[in-house]
């Protein structure tokens, strides 16, 4: 078994490289977005999802290290490790970003205004996110690895964050209520902050050696 799992290696590498680029271009394009929406709107929410968006680019870039590390088996096991901890250590960032600025937008009473463009990229989100993550997830496990484990963990709390993101843009939109932006953005914390603390305890990292 484990002598067809090492053959098999080569090519989920390849899909999981495809997936990779397919992620960090995505990612790209919707953290600019979401951010110069957000700016323009006075979004806390569409500024937080956009600054996901572009750690999710860090953390994909983290994966590309891993993925092109594979070959070399012990290279692989400490790129996993370091890997797993910048990746937690990007999440941690986010959820400290999110606190700061949901906050002071509700200190200040900050009124957002309705940005169709953030509605847009949100539901966009909502509907490719998954599909991604799933993929991706496929092939982290297959290759035992933790830190893609990680990533992939990564894109699907960017679909979360994409829903709740949308409802509280949505709200703000459909009744006025400013305040569901920042809550919304509040509300990404404790699943943004889960992941990260466990990325930067450094669980064991997978069996690198199939």
């Amino acid at each position: 078994m484990a002598t067809v799992l090492q053959a098999q290696r080569p090519a989920l590498v390849r899909k999981g490289l495809w997936l990779n680029y397919l992620t960090i271009g995505y990612n790209a394009v919707e953290a600019v977005v979401s951010i110069a929406a957000g700016v323009a709107s006075g979004s806390v929410a569409l500024v937080s999802f956009g600054a996901d968006s572009g750690i999710e680019v860090t953390s994909s870039l983290a994966a590309h290290w891993r993925l092109r590390a594979d070959a070399d088996p012990k290279r692989r096991e400490r790129v996993e490790r370091l890997t797993h901890r910048i990746i937690g250590w990007s999440f941690l960032a986010l959820a400290t970003y999110v606190v700061v600025e949901s906050a002071t937008t509700l200190w200040h009473r900050e009124l957002p205004e309705a940005s169709p463009v953030g509605l847009a990229i949100l539901l966009l989100s909502v509907l490719i996110m998954p599909l991604i993550a799933h993929a991706s997830r496929k092939v982290a496990r297959a290759l035992g690895s933790r830190a893609l484990e990680a990533d992939a963990a990564q894109t699907s709390l960017c679909a979360y964050l994409s829903v709740i993101g949308l409802a509280g843009v949505g709200l703000n939109a459909a009744f006025g209520w400013w305040w569901a932006d920042p809550i919304a953005a509040l509300g990404m914390v404790p699943i943004i902050a889960m992941e990260g603390l466990e990325g930067v305890r450094g669980e064991p990292a997978c069996d690198c050696h199939p």
